[in-house]
């Protein structure tokens, strides 16, 4: 009888990558349906194009690749890299917007540097930085809460102004600037925060319907804790690190900088802080490394909407933390068993 030793790592088989990836799918649910119960089903449309052109740009790339293709694509990691990134547009982007995005995301974000396990940048958040730089117009053009408009776009709809079928003028009264837009804009006029917070668009904290949007995400992350398919130091580090600095600055001046309970409510916090900077090839892999990716990630996403040119910083704040994390796990490797 023989036996066969194979090198380190050792993973349980319990933890397979898909089984990981479907716990994520799961976490991903209720911020999903929360989404489009506030603004519509332009979200699903959103996911489904997503979804199946990612796995259709990872089979001709693996195709290409010379690589089995059928591994790959039943992993769920191009599914849920397709949903973070389609949950990150405008909840009426047009599919050609979508198509793009992620063909960059899956082929220059993944398959350029040799696939899944050696992407050195977040994909989806790759896709979605092109995107932003590329086509402003396109991913600003976002729309009201149902409770605020009285309607939101149907299925069909979505589908038809998706697709190019319809005029989309004819809901331009449904268009508008995000919370962290008008707080941003208005602050640059030297308008009190106050008095921008008067406008409906807000809710008790954050933006309406907004903030439950970020409640439910709050409650998958929490899931994805306890199923332990994440740990817990970056996404405490993230939130941290915005809660600190948002409440210093707001104790400074309440009227030019808005509070801490706003900037986690709003916008990509709490969906950035626990499933997409917890990548586990993109981001930091020891213990302590992960805290110091987590406070950097929080600290550029508050450097970014308060001081830079976009009102959300998550993507940019996530891809600069990326690029340091060779750096920092390098020197926060733990100590080797044995040495002094």
């Amino acid at each position: 009888m023989t036996s066969v030793i194979v090198s380190s790592p050792y993973v349980a088989p319990g933890n397979s990558l898909k089984r990981l990836m479907i716990q994520v799918i799961i976490a991903l649910l209720p911020g999903t349906i929360a989404y489009a119960w506030f603004f519509g089903p332009g979200v699903i449309v959103n996911i489904g194009l997503a979804i199946v052109f990612a796995l259709a740009f990872e089979a001709a790339v693996l195709k290409l690749r010379s690589k089995p293709v059928m591994p790959h694509l039943t992993d769920f990691s191009a599914v849920v890299a397709a949903w973070l990134f389609a949950l990150c547009l405008p909840m009426h982007a047009p599919w050609w917007l979508v198509v793009v995005g992620i063909g960059f995301a899956m082929v220059a974000g993944k398959h350029l540097y040799g696939g899944l396990g050696f992407n050195p940048f977040n994909p989806a958040m790759v896709g979605y930085v092109v995107l932003l730089v590329s086509f402003p117009r396109e991913m600003t053009t976002w729309y009201l809460p149902g409770m605020i408009s009285g309607e939101t776009l149907s299925l069909t709809e979505s589908l038809a102004y998706s697709f190019g079928s319809t005029d989309i003028s004819q809901w331009d009264a449904l268009s508008s600037a995000t919370p962290l837009d008008r707080v941003k804009t208005g602050v640059g006029q030297n308008i009190p925060i106050s008095e921008i917070r008067q406008q409906p668009l807000f809710g008790y904290y954050g933006g309406k319907g907004w903030e439950w949007i970020a409640f439910w995400w709050f409650v998958g992350g929490v899931y994805m804790l306890v199923t332990k398919t994440i740990r817990w130091h970056i996404p405490v580090a993230l939130l941290a690190a915005v809660m600190t600095l948002s409440l210093i600055f707001y104790l400074v001046d309440s009227e030019v900088y808005a509070s801490p309970l706003f900037h986690l409510l709003s916008g990509a916090v709490v969906i950035g802080a626990f499933f997409i900077a917890t990548d586990p090839v993109s981001a930091a892999t020891t213990d302590l490394g992960r805290i110091y990716y987590g406070l950097l990630i929080g600290s550029l996403i508050y450097i970014i909407r308060v001081w830079g040119g976009y009102p959300d910083g998550i993507a940019f704040a996530v891809l600069l933390a990326n690029m340091c994390v060779p750096l920092i796990d390098y020197y926060t490797q733990p100590r080797v068993y044995g040495e002094k």
